[in-house]
């Protein structure tokens, strides 16, 4: 044993008098603290997720009421709409039909013609807002208010044709009685000679 460094017994010493602990980790240990902490972490997330949870749920509530909200004011702006061009219309056809009527070009058997055309649009805007006020008075079909609004959009296009429809009209008269009112002035003319 004489051969053996001096230096190599001293490390075999000191390794087997070493602490277990340097040596070796062990077992180990769980604390209890953070396992609690996780579970009342947990706790509070969920929590947090039902609170989300219930917001969703009162913001998707006030998203139905907002858009029920818009569409009753879009209902409302198409039925004042609908309102005015037929009242417009009604004017219209009152005084048009009574200026062209009470024109001397016009011959008697056109005043028939031309009543009816004013009478036809007349009775089909009548028949408009019937159908109008069943739609929004009943439950029309069980439908819905974007389906009651695109039905009073087609109702607000009709109106407008109409009126198109009358202002088209009323030109077309009023040049047919300036036509005739040149063609009369050339007839009673007289020649220079």
């Amino acid at each position: 044993m004489k051969k053996v460094p001096f230096s190599i017994i001293v490390a075999l010493t000191l390794l087997l008098l070493w602490p277990g602990r340097a040596t070796a980790q062990g077992m180990p240990v769980y604390d209890n603290t953070n396992f609690i902490s996780l579970a009342k972490q947990l706790v509070e997330s969920a929590k947090q997720t039902a609170e989300l949870l219930k917001m969703v749920e009162q913001l998707n509530a006030v998203r139905e009421k907002i858009e029920k909200v818009n569409n009753a004011v879009r209902q409302y702006q198409a039925v004042r709409d609908i309102t005015r061009n037929n009242e417009q219309l009604f004017e219209m056809v009152r005084d048009d039909l009574r200026e062209v009527l009470n024109s001397p070009y016009i011959h008697g058997d056109e005043v028939e013609i031309i009543s009816n055309a004013f009478n036809g649009i007349m009775e089909h805007s009548l028949d408009q807002l019937d159908f109008m006020g069943h739609v929004l008075s009943n439950d029309f079909l069980n439908m819905t208010d974007a389906e009651r609004l695109d039905i009073l959009e087609a109702q607000r296009v009709e109106s407008r044709k109409m009126l198109a429809d009358i202002k088209h009209r009323k030109k077309r008269y009023d040049m047919i009685i300036s036509f005739r009112k040149m063609q009369a002035l050339f007839k009673d003319r007289k020649p220079n000679y």
